[in-house]
Parts: C-alpha cells; sequence; structure tokens
C-alpha cells in the first residue's frame, strides 16, 4: 500500500493525503454506477492509501454519499478525513431517472437550494442520515457564486450566506460539530469575496488551478496564504481535456483551450511525460495547497492515476513550459 505526504487543513489540527478521491462522477450522474461499483471504487482509493474522500449530497443526488458512509463506515475512524457538502437540499421528485438539466438521477430526488442558517443544519443532519456517521470532518458550501447562479440570484444567496448560513457553520466549528469549513465552488472570484468577510479553513476550487490555468496566482493563492487557508483542488484534469479527453469546464472545449492543450502536450511528448502525470503533479507543489482529489470514473480509472502522480518528471520539463509561456512564471513546480 502506498504511503501519501498528509498535509495540514488551515490552521486546524486535520490533516489530509495529498491525493484524496473526489466522488463527483461515483454519483453516477453522467455514466452510470451501480451500488457496488461505487463501493469498490473507494475501497480501491483505500487499499492505495487515500485517506480524504470528498462527498455532496448533489452528486448522484444522495448516492455518492451512501456509498461513501458504505465503503467507510466499518474502517477506523481516526484513520481517514471526509468532506461534504451544504447549501443544496434534497427533495422526494420522481424524475423518471433525470433531472431537468439531462443529467441521470440515480435516486429520486430534486435540489433546492439554501443557503440559511437553518438550511445549513438541516443539509448536515441529511447528510448524517445518508452516510450512516455521526461525524464530518469537512462542511464546504457548494456552489455558490454567479457561475451557478447567476448575477442576480447569487447577490441574494450570497446575503443569506453572510447573515444567516455563515453562523450556523461557526457555531459548528466552535463546538467541535466539524473541524473544518469551507467553500466548494468552480470559480475563483467567490472565494476572494467570501475572504473578505469570513474565517475559512479551506477552499475546493475545481478547474481553476491546473497545468491548464493558473490565473489564481494572480489573486487568490497569495491571499489564501496570507488568510492561512488551504487549498483543495479538484478537476485537476480540467474535466477530462488533460486526460486526453474532449471535455473542459463539463462541456466540449473551445478551440482556442484545444489549442493550449495541444502545445503543452508537445512539450510533454519531447519530454516523454504523460499529460496526465503532469497535471496531476503540478498543483500539488504550491504551498496553500492540501490535496488534489481527481474524480476517476472506475477503480481502474482511479489506480492509473495514482500511478501517474508518482511518475518522475525531469525539471527541464517545467522549464520549458515556462519558457514557452506555458506556464506562470509564478508557479511553484515539483521539485
Amino acid at each position: 500500500m502506498a504511503t501519501w505526504e498528509k498535509r495540514r487543513v488551515g490552521r486546524t489540527n486535520l490533516y489530509v493525503t495529498s491525493l484524496g478521491l473526489g466522488t463527483a462522477t461515483l454519483g453516477g450522474s453522467r455514466i452510470p454506477m451501480t451500488s457496488k461499483e461505487r463501493v469498490d471504487l473507494i475501497d480501491s482509493a483505500w487499499n492505495a492509501g487515500v485517506r480524504y474522500v470528498d462527498a455532496a449530497p448533489f452528486y448522484g443526488l444522495g448516492a455518492a454519499e451512501r456509498a461513501a458512509g458504505d465503503a467507510l463506515r466499518e474502517k477506523p475512524r481516526d484513520d481517514w478525513t471526509l468532506s461534504t457538502k451544504v447549501g443544496r437540499l434534497l427533495r422526494p421528485h420522481d424524475s423518471g431517472g433525470r433531472t431537468a438539466d439531462g443529467r441521470l438521477a440515480p435516486l429520486p430526488f430534486e435540489v433546492r437550494y439554501d443557503y440559511s442558517y437553518d438550511g445549513i443544519m438541516r443539509s448536515m443532519e441529511d447528510s448524517y442520515q445518508r452516510l450512516g456517521m455521526a461525524k464530518i470532518d469537512i462542511l464546504l458550501v457548494h456552489d455558490i457564486g454567479v457561475y451557478q447562479h447567476g448575477a442576480e440570484a447569487n447577490a441574494g444567496h450570497m446575503k443569506t450566506l453572510r447573515e444567516s448560513g455563515y453562523r450556523a457553520l461557526e457555531e459548528l466549528r466552535r463546538a467541535g460539530v466539524v473541524s473544518a469549513i469551507g467553500v466548494g465552488v468552480n470559480e475563483s472570484a467567490v472565494l476572494i469575496e467570501v475572504l473578505g468577510w469570513g474565517e475559512w479553513d479551506v477552499f475546493l476550487l475545481a478547474g481553476r488551478y491546473t497545468l491548464l490555468e493558473q490565473g489564481p496566482l494572480d489573486d487568490l493563492l497569495p491571499m489564501c496564504v496570507t488568510h492561512g487557508t488551504s487549498m483543495v483542488v479538484g478537476g485537476p484534469l480540467n474535466s477530462g481535456i488533460l486526460a486526453g479527453r474532449e471535455t473542459w469546464n463539463y462541456a466540449s472545449a473551445p478551440p482556442e483551450i484545444v489549442a493550449r492543450v495541444r502545445a503543452i502536450r508537445a512539450v510533454c511528448d519531447a519530454h516523454k511525460v504523460p499529460l496526465a502525470a503532469a497535471a496531476l503533479q503540478f498543483p500539488l507543489a504550491h504551498p496553500a495547497v492540501a490535496a488534489i482529489i481527481p474524480g476517476p470514473r472506475s477503480a481502474a480509472e482511479f489506480e492509473e492515476n495514482a500511478k501517474l502522480i508518482r511518475q518522475p518528471i525531469p525539471s527541464a520539463f517545467w522549464a520549458e513550459l515556462r519558457d514557452r509561456q506555458l506556464l506562470h512564471p509564478e508557479a511553484p513546480t515539483p521539485s
């Protein structure tokens, strides 16, 4: 069994393995998965030494949390760290197996957004039931921001979180019910905003600090270092385009993204470095990053990712990326 580095979450006493397991794909909203396949995937990660699992009510409309609970419940509780999310409540709804946006609905529920004090407390209680557990380590506010809701609706959601929901998070952390609180989103702007009025232990940022995109080096990441807020990098493969697929940001990649990936791949080929290996290793070089959480679609895909993270990469590879302006000039790189 591999041993992964353990990194501290913010200024808390909580630690996560540098390689974690994201369960968005495991929820089965895009690719069908059986309950056994979900649990087998988590067991594969466990057997490979991973001790950090991230879930959410939204993933599979409860299916991912159920699988996480079934896979982890009998394992020693002090050995692993679990994060899940608040901001969405699940309500019974028989959609015929599809959600309104066309996703698969493994379980018969629909989503209602609620970032209020009561909504966050209810969401956590519901997660306890789905997980079959009495302890959640990290609680993340899920998908708040303009990217998800549009400017007008988000203004209302953000006001609710700031004036009501954040109080619930603070109470839970202060009482030791959870060890860390944070926000999990796909855009850095909302994280910069909430740093202005809250004390956060950790952010989960999906797809924005990767081998392909390093914008947060100009603003968010220096702020995280100053505030003592850790970063968990979700989607280090940018929805698959850094693993040889055609999707970026959960949709078909536009021409300019395809061209940039092609240029990065050319440098990879010249140095005999698998593109996915470079993509998985890159974010972990930043001192604010506590973990990456790829979302593998199967146990076999997880095992391939684990192998790629250990792939040796020469320093000349990173230097050439920087020389070709394919890497931010201030980006830390693996040594």
